[in-house]
Formats: structure tokens, sequence, C-alpha cells
């Protein structure tokens, strides 16, 4: 399962301040000569840089949740040290790539999206998220819509993203173009 941006034609591309190698992606780093943050997280397109930070984190899963023989992924740090103001990082969306393209899917999809956001919320990055989903068959994909409004209702965030059911586990460098 991949998940990609799609974009309108007029559509400013706001890269997140992720690089990716082919395979993994990492937070992206500032120049070590940078004087006011050497060697520090970039953070040119921060909301954008936690919106997918959200969704293409695997957050940890209760046991009733996996099918049997799966292993439970997610940030090891949501583990142990968490505050009790904190919730866990990431998404479910990472359970979706053991299912077809089903009537529902794109209803969990909203949902689990939903809750991933909901970090950015109770930090105040954005006061609400629209999310939508839908299937496109003919492409094998579910389309994501996300749009984020600031506390006086105007859009901050506006993206479409892509999962793509493929077959990634046959795969060696999926993102290499």
């Amino acid at each position: 399962m991949r998940v990609i941006p799609l974009l309108a034609p007029d559509a400013p591309l706001l890269d997140p301040d992720i690089v990716w190698d082919g395979l993994v992606g990492d937070l992206a780093i500032t120049d070590p000569g940078n004087a006011a943050n050497p060697a520090g997280l970039r953070a040119g397109q921060g909301l954008a840089t936690a919106v997918l930070i959200c969704l293409m984190t695997d957050v940890r899963v209760e046991q009733t949740e996996l099918r049997p023989g799966d292993v439970n992924r997610g940030w090891p740090g949501d583990g142990f040290d968490m505050q009790g103001f904190e919730a866990p990082l990431g998404s479910k969306l990472w359970l979706l790539r053991r299912r077809p393209l089903t009537d529902g899917i794109e209803l969990d999809a909203e949902d689990y999206v939903r809750a991933s956001l909901q970090t950015l919320i109770d930090q105040g990055a954005c006061a609400a998220f629209d999310v939508t989903a839908a299937v496109n068959r003919p492409a094998n994909r579910l389309d994501i819509n996300i749009v984020g409004y600031g506390e006086t209702g105007e859009a901050r965030y506006d993206q479409r993203f892509a999962v793509l059911w493929d077959a990634l586990d046959s795969v060696a460098r999926p993102l290499d173009p």
C-alpha cells in the first residue's frame, strides 16, 4: 500500500519536510551550518509534514484488531514515557493493507484518518478537519481528501491522497521512479 499526494493542476505543491530514499522516509534536517537551527529539524512546511507523519506512522493497535499471526506495528516510543495528555502517534491505515477494496473500507479509512489527525487539533495546529474517502476501483485505489481549518474557519491545509493497493511485498524499492 502506498500513500501519494494527488494534486489539482493549479494546486501549489507543499512538500512535507521529509526526504525519501525510494523505500523509506525520514524527517529532513537543516544544514549543519544553519545559524538558527544547526542540523535541527526542517520546518518549512510544518503542517504538511505533521499531517503526513500522522497518516504514515503506523499506530499500535489492540490485539483484537490483529489477525492470527500478524505482528503489531507502531512507534515503540508510544509504549513508554507518554505523558497523560499525549496520544499515540500515527494511524491505523496500515490495517487496510490487509483488506480488498470492498464496500465500507472508505468509512474505516475516514475514521482512521480523523483519529490520527486528532492530535493536531489537540495541539492547536488546526481547529477541525474534514475527511472524505472514496473507492476508485478502476485505479485500484482509495482516494482520501483532507481539509484542515484554522480557528476562524479558513482552510489551512487541503490535500488529496491516493492509497494504492499494489503488490508492494514483491517490489524491492516501491517509491523509486
